[in-house]
């Protein structure tokens, strides 16, 4: 028989035999029973070594793809008609489709891919995008250093699977850091050590809700979070946020949990008075609610005092405080924590093990190193003062040439602000018009699920620098001075 091989080039012309032929027994070109040329035949054919043909020839027979009957030759191997059939119903659209359509639960059908997180299109030069740091401030060379020594304890110690709550280090490091940036009293095993923010809520709603647990979310407010209680089956009560924080008379009595970003509301800007703090806190003790709050950016304040956190001020034990590195040092650094209630505890810990054992033991060693070593606070004094003098500037702009059309919710802390637009401006006009001029606006309307949503604009400065700031905000200027912009969205 003549095999319809093609060879591109002289470049790794094992695989390429390799590939073809496995490709042509999957597909069923090649069925099972048939004798194939001998290697030596083949070699002539195809024009490369018989080497080439007798590597490929036993790559194929190791695998099962091919058998070899001595003195008769060789042959595809039987029973592969099973793997042809697979193959042509992964051809077939809507087979699968249907297929998927019936085994996926509802919720991962409906839950966005992106969350809250912006995906970056065509790369613009000014962009306010969100959830994310600032690299080229960060002390590459000193966490480098602390990977070495992790890499070294690593190399000593034996190989075995570790604690799910995490290591005994970094747990310390957290305790101390919270107590002295938060006044979160805790000892280092009410710590437990988790893949970012994200999975400290999962870990929550897998040991604390049913399907049908109502489960009350700050409206506008953090998508993510909504994904991973909606994912658990829980009834997604929406309860409106003002000047104060969530309105805790909105509450439904019937709720297993309640999730709150007090120090940085999500994503509005605003903190949670201390007043409408001791009422949640009250009403949380009133009917035996668990509370979660995401401290997601606290550690960047510009003004006055911080206002304790909930976790401090909880005295019937029902708090679980969540923090994350990813807010603090950039977003790839999957680490985050949780501390609950000590009754939670045992619970967490297990569902950790179930889900992924434990926390990636280099990391955590390396970022014990930085913390212990006081890297982390230097980075974080050096990194607010960059984050202060952005802060300042981009409020001086909402507040002077760009206040006819926008209104800002000043915050005294975190690394991003909204700013409500005015006089009936369309938004996707602004926004078109300002990717004309390489700037990326993202509006708040995506953060509201049944409040009606205010039409406006988050506006990070994790990213941009105090140049680019001035630079895109002029910008802004012009277009909104220019540009005919009034009318629906």
């Amino acid at each position: 028989m003549d095999l319809q091989i093609n060879i591109q080039g002289r470049y790794d012309l094992t695989g390429q035999i390799y590939r073809q032929l496995r490709e042509g027994i999957l597909e069923g070109r090649l069925v099972g029973g048939e004798r194939l040329p001998s290697t030596r035949d083949l070699a002539k054919q195809l024009r490369v070594s018989r080497k080439t043909t007798l590597d490929v020839f036993e790559r194929l027979v190791m695998e099962g793809y091919l058998r070899t009957l001595a003195g008769d030759g060789t042959f595809v191997a039987l029973g592969l008609a099973r793997a042809h059939a697979a193959v042509q119903s992964a051809n077939e659209p809507k087979v699968e489709a249907a297929s998927n359509s019936s085994a996926v639960r509802k919720v991962w059908v409906e839950v966005p891919i992106a969350l809250s997180m912006h995906p970056r299109r065509a790369p613009l030069t000014y962009d306010f995008r969100g959830g994310v740091t600032d690299k080229s401030h960060f002390p590459f060379d000193a966490w480098r250093r602390c990977f070495n020594h992790a890499l070294r304890v690593q190399a000593r110690s034996r190989a075995d699977y570790r604690e799910p709550g995490g290591e005994q280090e970094l747990r310390l490091a957290i305790s101390r850091y919270v107590a002295f940036s938060r006044a979160l009293v805790c000892n280092w095993q009410d710590v437990i050590v988790t893949q970012g923010a994200q999975q400290a809520l999962d870990l929550l709603a897998r040991i604390l809700i049913r399907p049908g647990d109502v489960v009350a979310l700050e409206d506008p407010g953090y998508p993510p979070a909504r994904a991973v209680f909606a994912a658990a089956g829980a009834e997604i009560v929406d309860v409106p946020v003002d000047a104060h924080g969530i309105v805790v008379a909105r509450l439904p009595r019937e709720a297993r949990l309640v999730y709150v970003t007090p120090s940085h509301q999500f994503p509005l800007g605003m903190p949670m008075t201390l007043e409408r703090r001791v009422a949640l806190l009250e009403w949380a003790e009133q009917n035996h609610v668990v509370v979660a709050e995401d401290d997601y950016d606290g550690e960047f304040r510009f003004e006055g005092r911080p206002v304790e956190s909930l976790k401090s001020l909880d005295r019937a034990g029902l708090v679980a405080y969540v923090g994350t590195f990813s807010k603090t040092i950039f977003p790839e650094l999957r680490i985050g924590y949780v501390i609950p209630p000590r009754g939670l505890n045992a619970a967490l810990q297990k569902a950790k093990q179930a889900s992924d054992w434990h926390t990636c033991v280099l990391t955590q060693t390396a970022l014990a190193r930085f913390m212990l070593d006081g890297h982390f606070a230097r980075h974080l004094r050096r990194v607010n003062r960059q984050y202060e003098a952005r802060r300042k500037t981009l409020i001086a702009y909402l507040q002077g040439s760009l206040s006819p059309w926008l209104d800002p919710i000043v915050p005294v802390a975190g690394i991003h602000l909204t700013a409500l637009l005015k006089g009936g401006i369309g938004e996707d006009k602004l926004i078109a018009a300002a990717r004309e001029a390489s700037i990326a606006l993202y509006r708040i309307g995506a953060y509201y699920a049944a409040e009606p949503a205010k039409p406006g604009f988050l506006f990070s400065y994790g990213e941009m620098s105090v140049e680019d700031i001035e630079t895109a905000l002029n910008k802004l200027v012009t277009i909104l001075d220019n540009t005919p912009l009034r009318g629906a969205r």
